[in-house]
């Protein structure tokens, strides 16, 4: 009777256990469900589930990432949208054929030994792609925006390229040398055209993107970087017939910009423009390249649709700049700004009669060493730092007249020379 009775107290006890064990299991698996469901609906969630069971998330997953405008870092997609509105601009130019030939008149054996002279003479021309650019679409109606060093040459043509590979023939519309901006004309229409963004809110560190026709040969090449600086002044060299000429104000990227890249946009993450590739610093250094910031472009270029040209203001002095060497030359008491001096021409004087400096008061030796606060610099020459303001705007120039420094307001008007 006993031992019946401990039998069953056993069989209840093990009914209990694995009562209890299931038990546990059903709360365990509606635990990770419940939490599961709760903590899936945003990406914290999905991170503090992986915690709350105890599994290492992997070092592998992509970060999202904004730029200064909230924009999502979505490279391919922003590649994507943009990439049919950038195009390659490919010169040709009529150039000489060149062959070679024997004379034999000269020969100073006469008929005793065949020795011949080989001379060389043009036997007409022919048409040679000489060099590539890049370039982008800024009106459904066909107007491309590009270096003015891009399309420099008169004698030579230029095709645009769209990305699909239609090619059109491309008319230069103007050109501004001092900005390096050229604006071109395609015969079509309905094209998709990108936007200019607020290059005043760049910042360093902002991602960025930079499409070109690399080389001249590979076109719509993708290059990711970042802003690296702003503000940045360099010489560039343009080509070997153009010459150099000092870019202020630019933004500096280590985005890779090559040879051909010139004229191509500098997209941010909205896939705006926010720059147009200009140079690239060559030799020691690595991934420094330079964009024109896109709000100076677009007043250029909505300068040109609407005017024909440029308009931009003038003082109307001549001047070179201060330096160290020239202050211990003429003993003078500053080392910067630029000093207003006659021409080398007869006739070329120092002050343009009838112009803002002469209605203002400027006279020959004065010295111009600020403009609105800002030194005029080797970094920032007058002639860079005027490229902000707007005809009839006022100004306040800070000069030494006399040995003594003092303020002059001076009303810009537009520079009509040629």
């Amino acid at each position: 009777m006993e031992q019946g009775h401990e039998a069953q107290k056993t069989e209840l006890l093990k009914k209990s256990f694995f009562a209890g064990m299931l038990g546990a299991l059903l709360c365990n698996v509606l635990l990770v469900f419940g939490a599961s469901s709760y903590f899936s609906s945003s990406p914290e969630g999905k991170a503090n589930l992986l915690h709350f069971l105890n599994i290492e998330q992997s070092s592998a997953a992509v970060p999202v990432i904004t730029d200064s405008t909230g924009a999502v870092n979505d490279v391919v997609g922003v590649v994507e949208k943009v990439n049919p509105s950038v195009v390659s601009i490919v010169i040709t130019k009529d150039v000489p054929v060149i062959e070679q030939y024997y004379d034999n008149s000269s020969n100073p054996f006469g008929n005793m030994f065949n020795f011949s002279v080989p001379q060389y003479r043009q036997n007409g021309t022919q048409k040679k792609e000489v060099g590539g650019g890049s370039g982008f679409i800024v009106t459904d109606d066909g107007y491309v925006v590009t270096n003015a060093h891009v399309v420099s040459d008169e004698g030579a043509s230029y095709t645009v390229f769209l990305n699909d590979g239609t090619k059109y023939d491309g008319k230069v519309v103007a050109k501004d040398s001092v900005l390096d901006i050229a604006l071109l004309k395609i015969d079509a229409e309905k094209l998709p055209y990108l936007q200019f963004g607020n290059s005043d809110a760049a910042k360093v560190g902002q991602t960025v993107i930079a499409i070109g026709n690399a080389l001249g040969e590979y076109r719509n090449t993708v290059s990711v970087g970042v802003i690296s600086g702003l503000a940045r002044s360099v010489t560039a060299s343009m080509s070997s017939s153009a010459g150099s000429e000092m870019l202020s104000d630019v933004l500096q990227t280590d985005a890779a910009i090559n040879p051909g890249n010139s004229g191509g946009p500098l997209i941010d993450l909205s896939g705006n423009v926010i720059g147009v590739n200009v140079a690239a610093s060559v030799g020691s250094a690595e991934n420094i390249g330079f964009s024109l910031p896109a709000n100076e472009v677009k007043k250029a270029i909505d300068s040109i649709r609407e005017n024909g040209r440029v308009i931009r203001p003038y003082l109307g002095v001549r001047y070179i700049p201060v330096t160290e060497a020239l202050k211990k030359q003429n003993s003078l008491t500053v080392d910067y700004g630029v000093l207003v001096v006659r021409g080398s021409n007869p006739g070329e004087l120092a002050v343009v009669p009838g112009s803002p400096a002469d209605k203002a008061g400027l006279e020959e030796n004065d010295i111009i060493l600020e403009l609105n606060g800002k030194k005029i610099t080797e970094d920032l020459p007058l002639q860079n730092a005027l490229h902000g303001f707007d005809v009839g705007e006022k100004i306040t120039l800070h000069i030494l007249h006399d040995g003594n420094e003092k303020d002059v307001t001076v009303t810009l008007e537009e520079n009509k020379t040629p």
